[in-house]
């Protein structure tokens, strides 16, 4: 999760989702942005006929809203129509029961979820995950505003496995800057 729209959520979530595939696990990547998901217009797996939501409402089974991908191993559950109540559907027990028999077949389970310093979807969610991730948006977001974040995500009950800091500018006169610049400079390219 992360405090406001926009922090670079879903790129974290896609790019961790691939890194555990490049060492051998097996991964599905949830989006449960369920007001407003960007992953279904990032990453396209043909036609997308249904998703969380459909599953949530009792309209579809679990089969039917897994999307394989074109990267081995990674399968997708995309968030599906537009729902009214979002935090009513991911309150369901049907989202337990979900994660419940997805632990059973991936070796990581990635959630991508809304920003919590918007809506209390991604608390909800927290009951029934290992732990959370915080995405922060270097130099955007005050240490208050964190705070009250991660005190949703503790009264939710939810470890906190740490916080990625994400749109850092990268100062190449500096030491990191300059060796971080240098090295994807080299790597990528300029």
């Amino acid at each position: 999760t992360s405090c406001t729209p926009n922090e670079g959520k879903t790129s974290i979530s896609l790019n961790m989702s691939r890194s555990f595939v490049d060492n051998g696990k097996k991964v599905i990547l949830i989006d449960a942005d369920l007001r407003k998901s960007v992953l279904i217009g990032r990453y396209r797996v043909g036609e997308v006929r249904y998703g969380l939501t459909h599953y949530l409402s009792g309209q579809n089974n679990l089969d039917d809203v897994i999307y394989q991908t074109n990267i081995e191993n990674m399968d997708v559950i995309f968030c599906g129509s537009h729902s009214p109540n979002p935090a009513e559907l991911l309150s369901h027990l049907r989202f337990d029961d979900m994660i419940r028999i997805l632990r059973e077949k991936y070796d990581y389970i990635i959630i991508d979820t809304p920003p919590l310093g918007s809506v209390i979807d991604s608390a909800i969610i927290a009951r029934a995950v290992d732990g959370v991730i915080i995405v922060i948006e270097s130099n955007t977001i005050s240490y208050k505003f964190v705070q009250g974040v991660k005190e949703q995500l503790e009264k939710a009950n939810c470890r906190i496995l740490g916080v990625v800091m994400n749109k850092v500018p990268v100062d190449k006169n500096k030491l990191y800057g300059k060796y971080y610049g240098q090295y994807y400079g080299s790597y990528y390219g300029e």
